[in-house]
């Protein structure tokens, strides 16, 4: 059974433990995913929100979904070169966004593939982020699964998740 003395650990209302170095950690490397959806909407603004006030670096990322595309168009790569370019900018009118906002430092990160899992096999190692934040429902598909990419993500990111919903 692990030490539980009140010098690892401090005692937080409502009989929760944590330790001492999470309970004031500052984020400094936020990722946040972005697709469209009314949630992701709001992950974005409180991932905003939340690089302004611990003058972190936000990264902002999408993937580009290959099952949103046919055999014939995934196939193409000038087609996949194309959907990645509009990607691209779509997502930079994100980073002028967060700019606007107070943001100091702003990533952008386009990738390819099943978005949860991109996420945290490719994503996260490469930015070497220290939060993620994500909505809890994606805008492709059956709502994707009705937010089976947000607990993917959750269950399997190597680092804090929060979840944002509407």
């Amino acid at each position: 059974m692990p030490d539980l003395t009140m010098v690892n650990f401090r005692l937080i209302m409502g009989g929760f433990l944590m330790a001492k170095e999470e309970y004031n950690k500052n984020f400094k490397r936020i990722l946040v995913g972005v697709d469209d959806s009314e949630d992701a909407q709001l992950a974005f603004r409180y991932a905003i929100r939340e690089a302004r006030s611990s003058d972190a670096t936000l990264i902002i990322t999408s993937i580009l979904e290959h099952e949103d595309m046919n055999v014939y168009e995934a196939l193409d790569k000038n087609y996949i070169h194309g959907k990645r370019d509009e990607l691209t900018k779509h997502i930079a009118k994100y980073r002028d966004l967060a700019l606007r906002a107070g943001v100091k430092n702003v990533e952008m990160v386009i990738d390819e593939g099943e978005a949860g899992e991109t996420i945290v096999k490719n994503v996260i190692p490469a930015v070497n982020a220290d939060l993620l934040i994500i909505g809890s429902l994606s805008k492709t598909g059956i709502r994707k699964y009705f937010g089976s990419q947000a607990s993917y993500m959750a269950k399997y990111s190597p680092i804090s998740v929060m979840v944002v919903r509407e």
